[in-house]
């Protein structure tokens, strides 16, 4: 090869490196920065939930929120050496306004593959699954989703998220109600308004504590698989990373079991 051809060789590759490192450092310049930078840099990290969810999120008459979400979030913000900000939304509001106001959502969120086009997750740090509550004379009756679906049944819901999907779907033949106040839902069911509620088979344990006349139908063999786990941002691999490392470590140390045992036991 001649000396002029090797001469432009040597110019053609030292063009190309020249523009790889300059792509490089325009690539890095304008990559869109972390939510998680956005937070250290903010000072807060905005939650948002639904404050009618026991025992995972609860909004109290005092303006507070409280439950084992809640206790978790102090504690991924204590680990960024931030603040927490609620927003309080409702299950038919909740993606909407996670996306435009909210950097996670807590509160006994369900991944659904629908949520999953609009928001990433975090691992699950609860298995669950839908399960009926019911009086407690009534158990016997209402132990598969053929009984329950039948015209005599009085099935009861909250609007927007997951049990009204599967209520809707399950129980197309059942006489349904979609009562706006999922805190005083349960009441309903004591007081002969409505026989049967299917819900998360943890929220049933509670609510069987928490009101007396109530039981919670083989909630240790639920209908379905389910699983409980925080709302992040779509995309935004390096956020989403950071909270299932605290995640895990939470769980390794011990740290959201003590938690969870402080609501649930």
């Amino acid at each position: 090869m001649n000396k002029a051809a090797l001469a432009l060789l040597g110019a053609l590759a030292g063009v190309l490196m020249h523009a790889g490192v300059a792509g490089a450092q325009t690539s890095a310049a304008t990559a869109t920065p972390s939510r998680l930078d956005e937070i250290l840099a903010r000072g807060t990290l905005r939650a948002c939930t639904t404050g009618d969810y026991k025992p995972y999120s609860f909004y109290k008459a005092d303006g507070q929120f409280e439950g084992i979400d809640i206790d978790m979030t102090e504690s991924l913000a204590k680990s960024l050496g931030v603040k927490t900000e609620y927003v309080k939304t409702s299950w038919s509001n909740l993606m909407n306004d996670f996306v435009a106001k909210c950097d996670v959502g807590v509160g006994g969120v369900s991944p659904t593959l629908e949520r999953q086009k609009r928001a990433f997750f975090t691992e699950a740090y609860m298995v669950d699954g839908k399960t009926p509550i019911v009086r407690c004379d009534d158990v016997n009756k209402y132990q598969t989703v053929a009984q329950i679906d039948q015209p005599a049944t009085r099935v009861i819901v909250n609007p927007g998220g997951t049990n009204e999907r599967f209520a809707k779907q399950y129980f197309p033949h059942a006489n349904l109600t979609v009562y706006p106040d999922n805190v005083t839902i349960f009441k309903q069911i004591l007081a002969g308004k409505a026989d049967v509620m299917v819900t998360d088979a943890s929220e049933t344990l509670l609510q069987q504590k928490l009101n007396p006349g109530l039981c919670s139908v083989h909630p240790d063999k639920p209908f379905q698989y389910g699983e409980k786990a925080w709302l992040l941002p779509r995309g935004d691999v390096s956020f989403q990373q950071y909270v299932n490392q605290w995640l895990h470590l939470a769980r390794a140390t011990g740290e959201y079991q003590a938690i969870s045992d402080k609501w649930l036991k």
